[in-house]
């Protein structure tokens, strides 16, 4: 069922993209988004997020007095860890302070009242949380999603667009209740004009869709 959700979902992105590269000539009528506050998100509230582990996070378990069973591990691409006394248990999807719950569970067999601790390295995240570039951006990409990070945040990163994009068509699609959900954004305004007013919040999951200008 996951699987198949995962496949629905995959599937339309990718068919709201390239709708959007058939009409990329055209000035599109998304809503705009609001532009970014800087001390505060006006889209998500900054202090609610928290980060979540996805495949190929470094995952490091301490364990309270008992070092015998406290080591780093990978995630998996499966999502799953391996531990001593712990096989297979599920950790993409879980902020650090959930998994290290549930391998208190797990060891709860072998040690009396063990006391998890779980630190990440890498941040990757899970794909349904990391920010895609596509289409005309100087290096498109996915990264993972950082506290309050801004549209300007995300330029800089992929270094900008190249000399073909639109900018000012370039669109973001969002989840909103299980709805992706479209929203023009004005890269060239915010880059090449210094309007501050069109930095916008970037939100995990978020796909920015620059396309080519044809004039």
């Amino acid at each position: 069922m996951h699987q198949m959700r995962g496949c629905i979902i995959r599937t339309t992105i990718w068919a709201i993209i390239v709708g959007v590269w058939l009409v990329g000539c055209a000035r599109n009528d998304y809503p705009l988004l609001p532009a970014s506050n800087y001390y505060g998100s006006t889209t998500v509230d900054p202090d609610a997020y928290r980060y979540v582990i996805g495949p190929g996070d470094s995952v490091q378990i301490f364990v309270w007095r008992n070092p015998e069973v406290s080591q780093g591990v990978t995630v998996r691409p499966d999502g799953m860890i391996t531990t001593p006394l712990v096989e297979d248990l599920p950790a993409s999807g879980k902020t650090p302070t959930q998994l290290a719950r549930d391998i208190e569970k797990a060891l709860e067999t072998y040690i009396r009242q063990p006391i998890v601790t779980v630190l990440v390295g890498g941040g990757t995240g899970p794909y349904n949380e990391q920010i895609r570039v596509v289409g005309e951006a100087t290096r498109p990409q996915a990264l993972p999603y950082k506290e309050r990070m801004t549209l300007l945040d995300l330029m800089i990163v992929v270094g900008g667009t190249t000399q073909f994009a639109d900018g000012n068509n370039a669109s973001i699609m969002r989840m909103m209740n299980g709805q992706l959900k479209p929203f023009r954004v004005r890269i060239d305004d915010l880059l090449k004009n210094g309007d501050i007013t069109a930095n916008v919040d970037m939100l995990p999951g978020d796909i920015l869709i620059i396309p080519e200008s044809w004039f």
